[in-house]
């Protein structure tokens, strides 16, 4: 069991919630969320949490909350 730092960069109001491979060294996640009251993170979480096969507590914003580009904590 470990802790794995997760560097991203988010896309909301997207089409569709995905997992979009890699753009300039951040994991690319695109969601259809808008970023109001917190709502674009919760839905990263959520994907992030289902793309690593992991419970959604076990994904932690870490940095950016109020930015595209964010730290997620993922532990395993």
């Amino acid at each position: 069991m470990g802790e794995e730092l997760v560097r991203i960069r988010v896309i909301p109001r997207a089409r569709k919630d995905e997992v979009a491979g890699e753009r300039a060294g951040r994991l690319l996640v695109r969601t259809t969320a808008a970023p109001v009251d917190g709502s674009a993170n919760d839905a990263v979480r959520q994907l992030l949490a289902t793309h690593f096969g992991v419970p959604r507590s076990a994904v932690e914003l870490v940095a950016g909350h109020r930015s595209r580009d964010k730290t997620v904590a993922i532990r395993r």
